[in-house]
């Protein structure tokens, strides 16, 4: 199953060590862990002594294992999708868990969907410590003149940082590819409509080597000239790529068109 669901548990104890500790667990946090396979992670983050731990595991077996082996009144284990059950198990009415950290070895298949899903949730937690793809963690953190769509979508919502690269040989099966512990510090969002937000970005990047102007005249209702002058007063060049425009530039671009 763990083969199949993309998964490559990671073993190494240093490893696993420093993702607890970028967590910083206190006695009142409820740590939510996505995709506990075995339980390597899980023991450390129960060894620092969270308000409660929350481990969302989708193959069955795992999770009959998981409460099997580390028997905890700290630990409640959710057998699914974590994509659909963290929208309800972080709402305030369900179980509480404020304030909350998410944590996870991600299969590199559903981490674009599982950004996605951080980002909209509400209230969104006070810590992501995710170990992702380097090559993906890398975009994510990219700033101009190298940003992109994904850049441009996790930090309209999150400060990113990569905390430490982990070779594949610290997984089993050990993956192609290394990895990488990414930090998600969630912010105050800037104050401009999230949807107008997503839909800029996403006509900005979808034919990236056009430039800014001729990706926004779609977009724009207004007149050529009129889009070039509100360029103009915003200081952003419309030949430019939008590779080269920051979070903060495209949140000026959504308050003046």
């Amino acid at each position: 199953m763990g083969r199949r669901l993309g998964q490559h548990f990671l073993k190494d104890e240093q490893a696993l060590a420093k993702i607890t500790a970028v967590l910083k667990i206190g006695p009142h946090d409820t740590v939510i862990e996505i995709g506990p396979g075995h339980g390597e992670l899980t023991r450390h983050i129960l060894a620092a002594n969270p308000r409660k731990l929350i481990a969302i595991e989708r193959d069955p077996r795992l999770a009959a294992a998981l409460i099997d082996a580390l028997p905890n009144n700290k630990l409640e284990v959710v057998e699914g999708d974590a994509l659909k059950i963290l929208p309800q198990l972080t709402k305030p009415y369900t179980l509480n868990p404020r304030p909350y950290k998410v944590v996870g070895n991600i299969p590199y298949y559903i981490t674009g969907y599982l950004l996605r899903t951080l980002g909209e949730l509400e209230p969104k937690p006070e810590l992501i410590v995710l170990t992702i793809q380097k090559e993906v963690a890398e975009r994510v953190c990219a700033a101009p003149p190298k940003m992109n769509l994904l850049a441009a979508s996790v930090q309209f919502w999150a400060e990113p940082k990569i905390e430490f690269v982990i070779k594949s040989g610290a997984f089993s099966p050990p993956p192609k590819v290394a990895s990488a512990v990414l930090r998600l510090k969630p912010s105050a969002m800037e104050n401009v409509d999230a949807k107008a937000y997503y839909r800029l970005i996403k006509t900005l990047f979808k034919q990236p080597r056009k430039t800014i102007l001729n990706n926004m005249i779609p977009f724009y209702t207004g007149s050529r000239n009129d889009l070039e002058r509100t360029f103009k007063q915003l200081k952003i060049d419309p030949s430019d790529r939008p590779q080269n425009l920051s979070v903060s530039s495209l949140c000026d671009m959504i308050k003046a068109i």
